[in-house]
């Protein structure tokens, strides 16, 4: 670039056309060449600050003529304008190449195979929960869900099960302080949908139920359950042996089977146990499947919850004998200890 004299030096800038050629064609070069930001912000003041060379080209307008000042003004606002836009180009290439320089330090080569994390999955029980849901929804039935720590008129008293009942001996639980306990069956969430509804309705109810059960192989302190209950006008044992064996057969396949053997429950009569004739996977054999109990509603549960003239049917069954036997799943426990070597193995129809 010319030697333009020092900052603010009129005498030494420029006087002519060519000699303001020169200082932008000098300038432009300089510009372009700026390393940084800071070196171009040091040019910016040198030609365009206050005390700037084309800045004293500018006040050194006043000693000319007004004709000369008129063209002497507009080829220097001309140059002014050209270095303008230089500085502005320049300014953003410079941003440009920090950027890139930027994230190429931060780049991932994405060509490499990534690092595998461990994900989680859904418990089998929670897979098989889902299904079994799945399946009545799409038979009509709506979900309800209850609390766990129940009363015991709603776990025992409004489904027929009286004061010193023998059949509570056969569901021995787990006992608070204030005399409530740790509900023994999903029950009681049938017996508070009924009181928060009107018949006709068919509803489904799973979850987690505990008794004082002694642990072994195939007996848990805690266990899973999933009930069905219809009510209505008419309702008949032919629609309840029609609904177990729609579940059946879209669980286990058409040519599933099912029946029904005579049996006692307080909260249904008359009640039964029903069975699944299947064919299992493990054997390739087919072998009935008993699954859990059935019947109709009993009257003394229609009166505790105010409904006259209407019949009903409810079934139910322990999810992990389902699990057991359809995953070939030797002892219950291992439901529930964790061990991810066997939770991961189970493979299974459902």
């Amino acid at each position: 670039m010319p030697d333009v004299g020092r900052q603010g030096d009129a005498e030494a800038a420029p006087r002519g056309p060519e000699d303001l050629k020169a200082l932008q064609k000098a300038a432009l070069e300089e510009i372009a060449s700026a390393a940084d930001q800071a070196a171009l912000q040091a040019l910016r003041v040198k030609l365009l600050g206050k005390k700037g060379v084309l800045t004293a080209q500018l006040k050194g307008l006043g000693a000319l003529s007004a004709e000369a000042r008129k063209t002497r003004g507009a080829a220097v606002n001309e140059t002014k304008r050209a270095l303008e836009a230089a500085f502005a180009a320049r300014r953003e290439a410079l941003e440009r190449e920090a950027l890139a320089r930027q994230l190429l330090s931060e780049r991932l080569d994405v060509t490499l195979p990534g690092v595998a994390f461990p994900v989680g999955g859904l418990h089998l029980l929670t897979r098989l929960t889902h299904r079994l849901l799945d399946v009545f929804r799409s038979l009509g039935y709506d979900v309800a869900v209850g609390p766990e720590l129940e009363t015991d008129d709603y776990n025992f008293r409004m489904l027929n099960f009286p004061d010193e009942h023998p059949a509570r001996d056969t569901q021995d639980t787990f006992w608070t302080e204030d005399g409530r306990l740790l509900r023994t069956h999903t029950s009681p969430v049938q017996v508070r949908y009924m009181l928060a509804h009107r018949p006709p309705f068919k509803v489904v109810a799973p979850g987690r139920v505990f008794r004082n059960e002694a642990v072994d192989v195939t007996h848990e302190a805690m266990f899973h359950q999933l009930e069905a209950l219809v009510v209505g006008e008419r309702v008949t044992m032919a629609d309840m042996h029609g609904a177990i064996l729609s579940m059946a057969r879209a669980l286990f396949g058409p040519e599933t089977k099912t029946r029904l053997q005579p049996t006692f429950f307080p909260f249904v009569e008359p009640g039964a146990e029903f069975a699944v004739w299947w064919t299992n996977p493990r054997t390739g054999r087919g072998e009935w499947l008993e699954l859990g109990g059935c019947g109709m509603v009993h009257p003394n549960v229609f009166k505790a919850v105010g409904y006259e003239n209407v019949t009903g049917f409810a079934f139910g069954f322990g999810l992990e004998r389902l699990a057991m036997v359809s995953y070939g799943v030797p002892d219950v426990r291992y439901f529930f200890n964790g061990d991810l070597r066997v939770l991961r193995q189970f493979r299974g129809p459902l």
